[in-house]
């Protein structure tokens, strides 16, 4: 009977050191790209997008899935809306395993969100952060529209509050499609900017040269991604 216990405790004791020692090696071998390279890779697959010439259909299926059942070791992270128009592995035409995509309201970064791209950056190796914020996001609207708004959504527009007041500021006279538009591209800059001041790993990862964090756009017409600078 004791014999059984201890057999158990060491089943389990070599289940959490597999579990941990996956994770090391996640973290060592990483995506085998510089944050250069996967960016690249990401603009060339939104070209492939917008040409209609998506390759990736054969990439999803069993074998794909069973070499990534195990490990994975994804070379982007795109922080993104949530809007369903404008699902990231789509406009880039990327397959199962290559994209970490991490999808909120407004592209914004609270301590779930941070914690989700501080374990891309850590653990999976992934060497670019994108924060992609697209046309006509309903939660900037909301934000720039002002109001109250109702329940959690409010802890969103306190996010983007001071992109839409800094975009009214910037774009004074302007109609309000383009203050929202403004506001979109200001939030994007403004969220890729915090992520190394909210956190202190990723600003570790930035000052080592490890992780490279960039902005960019969707356009919902002609679904191409644009980066802001």
């Amino acid at each position: 009977m004791k014999s059984s216990k201890v057999a158990r405790r060491i089943a389990i004791a070599a289940t959490a050191l597999a579990a941990m020692a996956g994770i090391a090696f996640a973290s060592s071998e990483g995506s085998g790209v510089t944050a250069d390279q996967a960016l690249q890779k990401l603009m060339d697959g939104n070209a492939r997008y917008v040409e209609s010439k998506m390759t990736t259909g054969t990439l999803c299926d069993a074998s794909a899935r069973g070499k990534l059942a195990k490990s994975q070791h994804p070379y982007a992270i795109i922080l993104s809306c949530s809007d369903s128009r404008v699902p990231p592995e789509l406009i880039f035409d990327q397959s199962l395993g290559e994209v970490f995509v991490v999808r909120v309201a407004g592209n914004v970064a609270d301590p779930l969100v941070l914690g989700s791209v501080e374990y891309a950056a850590e653990h999976l190796g992934s060497p670019l952060i994108m924060v992609l914020g697209h046309e006509r996001c309903g939660a900037v609207t909301a934000t720039v529209a002002g109001g109250k708004p109702e329940g959690n959504i409010g802890a969103i527009v306190k996010e983007i509050a001071p992109a839409a007041k800094k975009a009214k500021a910037q774009c004074k006279g302007k109609a309000k499609e383009e203050i929202i538009e403004c506001a979109s591209e200001i939030n994007a800059k403004a969220v890729a900017a915090q992520l190394p001041k909210r956190s202190k790993l990723l600003a570790k990862e930035v000052k080592e040269g490890k992780i490279k964090i960039v902005a960019a756009k969707y356009d919902l017409d002609d679904g191409k991604v644009t980066l802001l600078k």
